[in-house]
């Protein structure tokens, strides 16, 4: 046994010292990881400090890797490793410990915008400051994320002198590869950057309610290169984020959410407008979704048969908006059917009798 544990330390090149020396000083690092976020934790009770906390419930994970691996590299610059496996450890450490630095930031990262993302909380009515935070939290974040792991990748790609090596000759000798490589990225950048417009700019935020393509609903998520719509029906419609920079949508919470709505009534000459305006009226306030700012008849057109009326109504949310005006188209029917079924939408019809005609022009000729 104790001669199988020689060999091994002798093909890795690390003396019993030298191990037991990496071994205390992963287990130092693991400690004070433990520590850390333990103290941390602790400080989300504080008000101050919940920040921290949120930022350390993240990172524990990776803490607990990174801080041994951190000093097990340390502990390696006082040590002999020229031999055996052992000459390429502290390299693997560095890769290693590179590539965990890129996992804590981005769960920093992730740790930050969880934070702001409670604080800015969209679950009430007069969100619209939340959500313009929501918004640039969310883009930015994924930005930031996407940084990370590019830095993290060329960090490590760097560390390893013979890819090092190959990206240099290819970038240097490839031109025309790296002009074609950099057309075939330009969508994908250009969504990027789109993504860094729309974080700055807010043309959209989240629950934004829009009509895009024809179908109306409600920005649900904000990616980094696409744009998820929840649609009034749950459908979800996915577009490139970069289509609300580059082509023309409604946006109907863009500085509030209160919004206006109309009925459209075809409607008979003969109907009585101040008594649809009378019974509009009450429809509106009977109705828990109307905001009481604005309730507005007016005969917005007339034809040759009928006129059309718009009832004018306002609510505070484009949902409110919509259910108004469901109920109030019901309740209008009903009342039109109740009270003036005759003023409904009708085709007149008028009967000539041409027997009755041709005997009366035939008597008046014969007197004559």
């Amino acid at each position: 046994m104790l001669a199988d544990f020689s060999t091994f330390l002798e093909r890795l090149g690390l003396g019993f010292e030298s191990l037991l020396t990496l071994f205390l000083a992963a287990a130092l690092g693991l400690a004070l990881a433990w520590v850390t976020t333990f103290l941390l934790k602790r400080m989300a009770k504080f008000e101050r400090t919940r920040l921290a906390a949120a930022v350390a419930a993240r990172c524990a994970a990776p803490l607990k890797v990174l801080l041994p691996v951190l000093a097990m590299s340390v502990a390696l610059t006082g040590l002999d490793t020229s031999a055996g496996i052992g000459e390429h450890l502290p390299r693997a450490l560095t890769v290693l410990g590179i590539a965990l630095a890129g996992w804590l930031a981005i769960r920093a990262v992730r740790g930050l915008v969880d934070y702001f993302l409670t604080a800015y909380s969209i679950d009430h009515a007069d969100n619209l400051e939340a959500r313009r935070m929501q918004t640039q939290i969310r883009v930015l974040g994924r930005v930031m994320i996407f940084v990370v792991v590019l830095v993290t990748a060329a960090a490590v790609m760097m560390s390893i002198p013979s890819i090092r090596h190959i990206g240099v000759s290819v970038f240097a000798s490839a031109g025309i590869a790296g002009l074609a490589l950099g057309l075939a990225a330009r969508p994908a950048l250009g969504n990027v950057i789109a993504g860094i417009q729309i974080a700055l700019t807010q043309p959209i935020r989240i629950e934004d309610a829009v009509v895009v393509e024809g179908e109306w609903g409600w920005i649900e998520e904000i990616h980094l290169t696409y744009v998820v719509v929840r649609i009034w029906d749950l459908r979800r419609l996915i577009l490139p984020i970069s289509y609300f920079i580059e082509r023309p949508f409604q946006n109907w919470t863009r500085t509030t959410a209160d919004i206006l709505g109309s009925v459209i009534l075809h409607m008979d000459y003969s109907v009585p407008v101040d008594e649809i305006r009378a019974e509009f009226g009450r429809a509106v306030r009977a109705s828990k979704h109307w905001d009481s700012k604005v309730d507005v008849v007016h005969v917005v057109d007339c034809t040759d048969r009928t006129m059309q009326i718009r009832l004018l109504m306002s609510a505070a949310s484009s949902p409110g908006a919509w259910e108004l005006r469901c109920a109030v188209r019901e309740h209008m029917i009903g009342y039109l059917q109740r009270e003036y079924p005759e003023s409904l939408p009708r085709i007149r019809l008028e009967k000539i009798d041409e027997v009755g005609r041709g005997a009366a022009m035939q008597g008046s000729s014969n007197n004559g």
